[in-house]
């Protein structure tokens, strides 16, 4: 199995898996992209397994997220702009683009406006519609003073136990990472700016540009996602011409934790039949 080791350039900090004897100079890189409350630490088995099928693989901590510098103001857009400042230096290839929740919001529209960047996808408990709704976290987090409150009163133990009763799979290391994201007020506020920077209206330029990337992708999701429906999945499925839809049995939201051997083996598989 090949070791994942954590990697720093400029300021992020991000975890990368390269296969013994080189990576196969026709294959794809990995970019990875976790969502909220992750960090790169999510993908471990995943970089893993695609190093260990001949490819480099990466994932980054978002700024303000885990071990990467922040860079505020942390909105959506400028969030994106950070998935092309990371490419840019490392000097990525195009790659095939995994993503997860908050980073299904990002990193999707980053391969939209750089069809020329991505050869393919996989896509997980995100949604990408201009008339998606909030969930009730997430709308608390958007609401002034309720939002602060939210964050301002959060502790590792609370966080611990909020984390387990939306996930069946984190151990105390999972959490430990994840709470990283919260160990600084820049990260706390990074919060927020994202959530209130979420308007889904803002995504009605991109409608049709995921089908017009025209690259094999695949729609893996929680078979019971309270966060993001399985209506986005069967949705997401439709829209892309081809794209390959599996449900992983027993796993919700947050299926690379609650089911990590199921999960990251669709994703080998996939990119096992990739053609590069």
């Amino acid at each position: 199995m090949s070791s994942v080791e954590l990697q720093r350039s400029g300021s992020f900090a991000y975890r990368e898996a390269l296969p013994e004897g080189g990576s196969d100079p026709d294959a794809a890189p990995v970019l990875c992209l976790h969502g909220f409350p992750e960090t790169s630490y999510m993908w471990r088995h995943v970089l893993s397994a695609a190093a260990d099928g001949g490819r480099r693989a990466l994932a980054l901590d978002r700024p303000g997220c885990g071990r990467s510098e922040p860079d505020p103001p942390a909105t959506w857009s400028r969030q994106v702009e950070a998935i092309e400042r990371f490419a840019a230096e490392l000097d990525l290839p195009p790659v095939v683009l995994v993503v997860h929740d908050w980073g299904g919001l990002i990193g999707l529209r980053w391969a939209c406006d750089n069809p020329d960047r991505v050869k393919a996808l996989v896509i997980s408990s995100t949604g990408f519609f201009p008339d998606g709704k909030w969930h009730g976290m997430a709308d608390g987090l958007r609401t002034p003073g309720t939002g602060e409150q939210m964050i301002d009163g959060m502790e590792r133990e609370g966080f611990g136990a909020l984390m387990r009763s939306v996930g069946t799979g984190f151990e105390d290391a999972d959490i430990d990472e994840y709470w990283l994201s919260f160990e600084s007020e820049a990260g706390r506020s990074g919060v927020l700016e994202m959530y209130r920077s979420g308007n889904f209206e803002d995504l009605i330029p991109y409608e049709g540009k995921l089908a017009a990337l025209d690259v094999p992708t695949l729609v893996l999701w929680g078979e019971s996602d309270d966060f993001a429906p399985v209506a986005s999945a069967h949705r997401l499925a439709d829209e892309i011409p081809g794209a390959e839809l599996r449900f992983i049995a027993g796993a919700g939201h947050f299926l690379y934790s609650d089911a990590p051997e199921e999960s990251t083996a669709a994703v080998a598989e996939f990119l096992n039949g990739l053609d590069s």
